[in-house]
């Protein structure tokens, strides 16, 4: 699976250094959810309870509340004191954002770890030019941002907004965070270590390879690479490559992640498929529409069992906004009448 030399030789005549990243990062935990009750039994050791589709607009609230809990799960009253103020605050100030970080002098004067932290903030919000600010300062935060629990909390609560600019913002922090530049060598970086023997640095490599990839570091090497770990051995491994490929927002990594929900033979990961197709990742709506017509096909597929039956709908309900029993037939003549109009 190593393509870094056929795709790279020659284009950096002055190689790069390797990223310098941090041996704890982790992938962002479980983000996005197939509507209500669509956890499935056996997630890996770092997913954390998703909320039901019909609450994600609650996301920075409770990407919050996860970080307070995993402080004191930790044990660390430090990180649970800044992560429950980071909790209050959201109910606070619009944006959860003091005033003050709206201003782009006092920005100058923050530290980057501390601009990183009250933009994103301010973007989850929907206030007005974070989005923007966070595009033009982002390059400057490469090896001055650290990732932190607040970064995490941040950038899960980024990736779950129903803003595609949003979610862009998160990425963009989160790699700044990682220590990845948008570069050959970040991306080598990565292959080398999503080939890694050590499980947690593996599956935080698959996520980071489908951030680079969205923000259109080759691309389509990257959706190969990944496709390519849908067959790993390991339930955890083929579960983060679904994610990498949703993450990477190609038209190309539907129909993967759609055989992925059909075939695979681990109930977490086909769940995991379908969320992305539903609500996950970086596809436009207009992508996920180009599943939708598998997807009937899934609902009454004598092959597949009741829950994933049970998915399949789930995922027809958030993509197409429409709240139908979970009958095949209801959910064809639907689809069949928007054809004819």
């Amino acid at each position: 699976m190593d393509v870094s030399q056929s795709r790279f030789s020659g284009q950096d005549p002055q190689p790069k250094p390797a990223p310098v990243t941090d041996p704890r990062l982790q992938p962002t935990p479980d983000y996005g959810t197939l509507g209500p009750g669509s956890d499935s039994a056996g997630s890996g050791p770092i997913s954390i309870p998703r909320q039901p589709s019909n609450i994600k607009r609650f996301a920075p609230v409770f990407a919050a509340a996860i970080g307070v809990l995993f402080a004191i799960l930790a044990a660390n009253i430090g990180q649970a004191h800044t992560a429950w103020s980071r909790f209050a605050n959201l109910f606070s100030a619009p944006g959860g954002l003091p005033a003050s970080a709206r201003d782009s002098r006092q920005l100058d004067r923050m530290k980057p770890q501390k601009q990183a932290e009250a933009l994103l903030e301010l973007a989850v919000g929907h206030g007005d030019g974070a989005v923007d600010q966070i595009s033009s300062r982002v390059d400057r935060w490469q090896g001055k941002v650290k990732w932190d629990s607040q970064i995490a909390t941040l950038t899960t609560a980024a990736l779950n907004s129903n803003d595609m600019r949003v979610r862009e913002s998160g990425i963009e922090v989160e790699l700044a965070a990682y220590g990845l530049a948008k570069n050959s060598a970040s991306l080598d970086y990565l292959l080398r270590t999503a080939e890694s023997p050590d499980h947690a640095r593996k599956i935080w490599a698959l996520w980071a390879l489908g951030l680079m990839a969205n923000r259109g570091v080759e691309t389509d090497s990257v959706v190969l690479v990944l496709t390519a770990h849908l067959q790993d051995a390991d339930d955890d491994s083929r579960r983060w490559a679904v994610e990498g490929l949703a993450l990477t927002g190609s038209s190309q990594t539907i129909e993967p992640l759609l055989k992925v929900l059909h075939d695979d033979a681990s109930p977490m990961v086909r769940e995991r498929a379908a969320c992305s197709l539903a609500v996950s990742g970086m596809f436009t709506r207009e992508q996920r529409l180009t599943a939708v017509p598998q997807l009937l096909n899934y609902t009454d597929d004598a092959s597949l069992d009741a829950q994933t039956h049970t998915w399949a709908f789930q995922a027809l309900s958030d993509i197409t906004g429409q709240r139908l029993p979970h009958d095949s037939a209801a959910w064809r003549s639907w689809y069949d009448s928007t054809k004819s109009d």
